[in-house]
């Protein structure tokens, strides 16, 4: 499926691999979008508590996030089609099963095995691309528009979600059990059949089981952190940190290990790695602190916030269409550095609130924040797959996913926490109070991912071969980050050879 490196335009099979792929991360993003509208309703018609309410959530975020990794080297191991179409399949079954629960640990146990599917068929689907475009200009177009209806699932899931709960929350559930049902058709019949990989069946089990529960114990140590007392979080952190230890000690002596940890000496992967947890981890709060703003204090519908904030979904139209020419033009470390700076002024101007804004005084946060998410989300995960050797394209995308998530979950428990703390709810002023401080959090992040991303700028300004500049679309990874792991064959010549960044 790969075609030739020189090639800019995409076959019809490819595309048609491509709209497959677009299709699952879209679905992934709306189911996400669509629970969060619909909890309230959820809650009326089980009678959940406060507690199994939110284990609704939590139950989706640990399997997600605490199995990405595991994901992500499955697809390596056992083939990323089957990976793929194994994980939509129970995708689809365990949506189903939400939708026909009528208790709340029912309810709880389809979210989290959907979450555990979603973090083997997210890597799989971006490691479909990383191995089937070819890398540069055709892969970058093709991991940009599949971003980008990433997150256009999310922005427009707030919307259909706000729809559907109106028909009934079960409609959240079984909607996406229509489209999973589509999707999987449609693989089956476009995405080709590759070879057995070789290292099929060499399973690094104690890494798997020590990886995972790490992993696991620490999403749930920064996902409850906000809800739970100081002694319980810290026992579950500590926990989590042991189990990390014991990690990095299994692998470092597996023949075959989950996480080859060479793989870390990559600069580009790293840094790419933690702009995107300072990335999301920003993202996540600020959208959490809006919404609350909105229907708590200004007494918002569900619907109306939901279309208040669709103008963040502005990317899913400027991301395809603007971002590959700018990465071209200035190389993906110039677009991402001025995609954070985005994010920080965006959180920046929200930080005026007051109790009667208008729309329009909120307005230009909101649009700058899908600006930023424009120039920011697609060229990091290029970079985070970039130059990485094709057997290990699905780990790269586990790192990558598994950042962004728990990213999420820290963004969203530092945020509350902060809130919770300077909140006086016995006053408007009070409110306020605490929705500001909760701001400085996002902001915070922000202005943490451009200081990471800015060292490798410097790095690659100073990399010249033969006084020529690298070719558009084969410039530096994300903020400059060189791509040690894997850098080009020097037989492919001096033009790739000046793309090359210092270690």
């Amino acid at each position: 499926m790969t075609s030739p490196a020189s090639r800019n335009s995409l076959t019809a099979r490819q595309w048609a691999v491509l709209f497959v792929l677009c299709g699952a991360i879209f679905l992934e993003g709306i189911d996400v979008a669509m629970l969060n509208v619909a909890l309230p309703s959820i809650r009326a018609d089980l009678g959940l508590s406060t507690g199994e309410l939110q284990w609704v959530m939590s139950a989706y975020v640990l399997g997600y996030g605490g199995f990405m990794l595991l994901g992500g080297r499955a697809a390596d191991l056992f083939g990323r089609r089957t990976v793929f179409i194994a994980s939509l399949t129970v995708f689809l079954l365990f949506s189903g099963l939400g939708g026909l629960a009528d208790e709340g640990w029912t309810l709880i146990l389809a979210r989290f095995v959907t979450g555990v599917a979603a973090a083997f068929m997210t890597p799989a689907g971006l490691s479909l691309i990383t191995t089937g475009f070819a890398e540069g200009p055709e892969r970058n177009r093709a991991l940009i528009v599949y971003s980008a209806t990433g997150a256009a699932g999310f922005s427009t899931g707030l919307v259909i979600g706000g729809l559907l709960t109106s028909l009934g929350w079960r409609w959240v559930f079984f909607a996406p059990v229509v489209l999973s049902a589509l999707i999987l058709c449609a693989a089956l019949a476009s995405i080709p059949r590759t070879p057995r990989p070789d290292a099929a069946g060499r399973v690094d089990v104690a890494g798997a089981i020590t990886g995972t529960g790490a992993i696991v114990l620490l999403v749930l140590a920064v996902e409850r952190a906000a809800h739970s007392g100081l002694g319980l979080t810290s026992a579950v952190l500590g926990a989590g940190l042991l189990l990390l230890l014991a990690f990095v000690l299994v692998e470092r002596r597996s023949a075959t290990p989950l996480v080859r940890l060479g793989i870390l000496r990559s600069a580009s992967l790293v840094r790419a790695n933690l702009a995107a947890l300072l990335f999301s981890a920003g993202f996540f709060g600020f959208q959490f602190l809006v919404v609350l703003y909105l229907q708590e204090l200004r007494d918002w519908s569900t619907l109306r916030t939901s279309l208040a904030m669709i103008v963040i979904g502005v990317d899913a139209i400027l991301a395809p269409t603007l971002t590959p020419r700018l990465v071209a033009r200035f190389g993906n470390g110039r677009v991402i550095v001025v995609g954070l700076l985005l994010a920080a002024a965006s959180y920046a101007l929200f930080l005026p609130v007051t109790e009667d804004w208008s729309y329009a005084a909120m307005f230009p946060s909101l649009i700058v924040l899908g600006l930023s998410f424009t120039l920011t989300y697609g060229p990091l995960t290029i970079v985070a797959t970039e130059g990485i050797a094709e057997e290990e394209q699905g780990l790269a995308g586990g790192l990558f996913y598994t950042s962004f998530q728990f990213g999420a979950a820290l963004g969203l428990s530092a945020a509350t926490a902060v809130n919770v703390a300077a909140t006086d709810t016995g006053s408007t002023a009070g409110l306020l109070d605490g929705y500001r401080a909760g701001l400085l959090v996002p902001l915070a992040a922000a202005l943490l991912a451009v200081a990471v991303s800015l060292p490798g700028l410097r790095s690659a300004r100073s990399v010249v071969v033969a006084g020529k500049e690298a070719a558009p679309g084969e410039t530096p990874g994300a903020a400059g980050m060189p791509s040690a792991a894997g850098a080009p064959d020097a037989a492919k010549g001096a033009g790739e050879a000046a793309t090359r960044s210092a270690p």
